[in-house]
């Protein structure tokens, strides 16, 4: 039901006029007698307020007839003014009100509102609470009887996402909003105009699709699951062998990060043997087989191989590898598949499992709590880097280049690449296979390496042609192939070539992904 604002304001007009007419009775009645303790207007509003609100002092009380009937009723309404009272304070306290009281004493802090409460999103919340001092963790729904309260402080609020922008009132930094279910951003009547909103939209999608609008970017789930797996557990040298267990989503995902960013070495030769239906991989990657050698190893180039049959059949294979990484969209059959390859098989390598929960005494991955962090899905440093990596490239060129925010997707993501291998080059640079974060002082001491390693034109140029490998791989990947004149439209660039074909600029060009170690080490990137 509609309210009526102005019908309220009646109401309330008409009451007052009726309690200041019974104080001016109950004056007019008390003052004149010799008796009478209530002798002013101001001992009339004094006994009315003690008498409604039941306290009751006893030092004014009427002793006229007209006094004792307006007492009367007071002391009526007394009891209706205080069940009024105590129901509306508990309204206050059990709807909205409180909840949005509190946030108004906090809108100079860090507000995050997410659109649903549920594992995912209790997640992200709990990381950011712990990375946040001034976060302000908002879930737009009531909390049911169900729910088990979380062990951070929030606050569940039944409100859209342009209430709760409306009373920051655009103070402190903007709104972070969070749309936690896969491709929610078209179907959940909160993601409604959040294009039009003063603030930053994170959505999880399964198109792989980076932006959307200005301020709207995606984040998907399995891609962040692989980037962190690969994070953790990089390619060692020694690795020669690696197989790959369920080629769903997560499989896919794994895959592809293994294409783009394991490039240790100008002469690897690494060989992936895929258990999977892949038939739509390839028919979408048609232009790999100009980086890798498809379905035959090979002893010059890493190898990707596909195999039809059930794993189990690939007994001597699953017994050469140096990892076996377990990474079924459905987790239960993932375990049972662990279970058999450790009954069954002699299996001399790794295994690592992919798993939603922590599993003590397992090499698992792909928890919860490691997935969704804030640099995971919000990327504020590999983005930061991706776009200093976009600037140096525009300061290594004679010719025009596009900013940042004129990058179609494509050539963003080309830029984030290149970002996303920097942790790699840094293992190079410190011939350290187990660095999985990255530190102020390893930027340091990676750049010190680095720019001393490159006085020698023979490690200069093993730099360009590792960054140049990295660099085909990408472009092979979204079916780019050669042409002599770039053609965007055609998907076509003079580069993709052998590196000792290219020109001594085209050689220059591939120094910017290095050169971004002196730019991170000066400035607080990561």
């Amino acid at each position: 039901m509609k309210r009526n604002p102005k019908l309220y304001l009646r109401i309330t007009i008409f009451l007052f006029i009726i309690y200041i007419g019974l104080l001016t009775v109950l004056y007019l009645s008390e003052h004149a007698d010799s008796a009478a303790s209530i002798r002013s207007f101001n001992d009339a509003v004094w006994y009315s307020l003690v008498t409604l609100t039941t306290v009751g002092y006893g030092d004014l009380t009427p002793v006229t007839p007209l006094g004792h009937a307006v007492g009367a009723v007071f002391l009526f309404l007394s009891a209706g003014i205080m069940m009024t009272l105590f129901g509306a304070v508990i309204s206050f306290v059990t709807s909205e009100g409180l909840p949005f009281f509190l946030l108004g004493l906090q809108r100079r802090k860090n507000w995050y509102y997410f659109a649903d409460y549920g594992v995912e999103a209790s997640t992200l919340a709990k990381n950011i609470c712990k990375e946040d001092s001034l976060a302000i963790i908002i879930f737009g729904e009531k909390k049911n009887n169900q729910m088990e309260f979380p062990d951070y402080p929030c606050l569940f609020i039944s409100a859209s996402p342009l209430r709760i922008v409306s009373h920051k009132k655009n103070m402190g930094a903007k709104c972070k909003i969070f749309l936690m279910k896969e491709n929610d951003i078209g179907v959940n009547i909160r993601a409604a105009n959040l294009h039009t909103l003063p603030v930053e939209v994170y959505a999880r999608t399964t198109n792989g699709r980076d932006s959307l609008s200005g301020n709207i970017s995606f984040f998907h789930s399995y891609d962040c699951c692989a980037r962190q797996y690969w994070r953790s557990r990089p390619l060692c040298s020694s690795e020669n062998i690696i197989v790959i267990i369920g080629f769903e989503n997560y499989g896919r995902c794994i895959l592809e990060r293994a294409i783009l960013t394991n490039i240790i070495s100008v002469d690897q030769h690494i060989s992936y043997h895929i258990f999977g239906d892949a038939v739509t991989f390839l028919a979408m990657h048609s232009h790999l087989h100009e980086t890798f050698s498809l379905n035959k190893e090979s002893a010059s180039t890493d190898s990707l191989i596909f195999h039809d049959g059930p794993w189990e059949q690939c007994s001597a294979l699953l017994e050469q590898a140096d990892r076996i990484i377990i990474c079924t969209d459905d987790e239960p059959a993932g375990w049972n598949i662990f279970w058999r390859l450790s009954s069954y098989y002699k299996i001399q390598g790794q295994i690592h499992l992919r798993s939603s929960q922590k599993a003590p005494g397992v090499s698992y991955f792909g928890a919860n709590e490691d997935i969704y962090t804030p640099d995971q899905i919000m990327r504020t440093s590999l983005n930061k880097a991706a776009v200093a990596i976009n600037e140096l490239f525009r300061k290594s060129v004679s010719y025009p280049t596009l900013g940042w925010d004129e990058l179609d997707t494509v050539h963003r993501e080309s830029k984030i690449s290149a970002a996303d291998h920097i942790l790699t080059k840094i293992r190079i640079l410190l011939s350290d296979e187990t660095i999985t974060e990255i530190t102020p002082a390893i930027i340091e001491a990676a750049n010190k390496e680095y720019v001393k390693n490159r006085q020698s034109e023979s490690m200069r140029d093993m730099y360009r042609r590792l960054d140049h490998s990295r660099w085909l791989r990408f472009y092979t990947f979204y079916n780019w192939s050669y042409g002599p004149v770039r053609n965007d439209f055609a998907r076509q660039h003079p580069m993709l070539c052998p590196y000792q074909e290219l020109t001594s600029e085209q050689k220059r060009e591939r120094d910017a992904a290095w050169e971004l170690l002196s730019c991170l080490a000066s400035d607080a990137f990561l």
